[in-house]
């Protein structure tokens, strides 16, 4: 229930009362506060010591995940503090990024799928919190190319667009093959083309990362492309660009990963319980 006030006068004023329907499925919400429940167990908190029942704390963070609602506003509607629907939040993202595949076990689903190849493309986060220091002075989530403060998480998918993994976030400031490599998926996706004949294909971002990664032919300065190499590049960026419906899927589905307010190191949370939450709701993996 969400109460809007309604001034009608210098002195008067009048609440309205109406029901909002989350767009979520509710087995969703009862997984998330099965998780709740289960975290709750496990830290030996006592009943009725929280402000919240796990039901209702999953209906929070599931607003804040599809609605992008502010903090302040859920903090109102549950009739909380705002620094209680803060711990409420930041618990369910704790207990959902837990759920996520690690990359060797995405991988291995992949292997087991059969797949014919994976994607592998990059999506900004942006986020409007204070600046902070990076190397030689520059500032860390300062992303030149973008011309706004982002975090940078890749995504691995399958052949027809469906995440199965996302990386940790990193400095939106970075090129794609420093956070490939920095997350070891260069060498992973590498050894995978090479065992299973399960190529990666990528942008030219990527470009020099391996034989087991497929990317469209850079023109060469002062010459131009083959008619083979031309081709190429046609089937090679129509295919890939599939890869885009993942992170379509995860933004358009999650609108608070259209823009962080908080801290740019919980979007490595964020992501992944986006990620789980999104395999709840379609119920698949690959």
């Amino acid at each position: 229930m969400r109460q809007i006030a309604l001034t009608e006068g210098p002195h008067v004023s009048t609440s309205v009362t109406y029901t909002a329907v989350l767009d979520v499925k509710r087995s969703t919400a009862e997984h998330l506060a099965g998780l709740l429940r289960g975290h709750r167990i496990a830290a030996g908190t006592r009943k009725r010591r929280r402000a919240l029942g796990c039901f209702k704390q999953a209906v929070l963070v599931l607003r804040w995940f599809l609605g992008g609602t502010r903090l302040a506003q859920l903090a109102r509607d549950n009739g909380v503090s705002v620094s209680t629907a803060y711990r409420c939040l930041h618990e369910g993202l704790t207990v959902l990024a837990a759920g996520a595949p690690d990359p060797a076990t995405a991988l291995d689903r992949a292997k087991a799928a059969g797949l014919t190849h994976l994607n592998l493309d990059d999506t900004v986060i942006r986020t409007d919190r204070v600046a902070a220091p990076g190397p030689g002075g520059a500032d860390l989530w300062w992303s030149g190319k973008h011309q706004h403060h982002d975090g940078n998480v890749q995504v691995i998918a399958t052949p027809d667009g469906w995440p199965i993994w996302v990386t940790p976030v990193r400095p939106g400031r970075e090129h794609d093959t420093t956070g490939a490599r920095h997350h070891g998926l260069i060498d992973a996706l590498n050894r995978i083309a090479a065992e299973l004949d399960m190529p990666t294909l990528v942008d030219l971002g990527y470009e020099n990362a391996g034989d087991g990664f497929r990317h469209p032919h850079k023109k060469p300065a002062g010459g131009e492309l083959t008619e083979a190499q031309q081709t190429y590049n046609k089937v090679i960026r129509g295919i890939p660009g599939v890869c885009e419906r993942a992170n379509s899927l995860l933004k358009t589905t999650f609108k608070a990963l259209r823009r962080v307010s908080l801290d740019p190191s919980r979007i490595t949370k964020i992501a992944a319980a986006a990620l789980v939450l999104l395999q709840l709701e379609y119920d698949r993996t690959t």
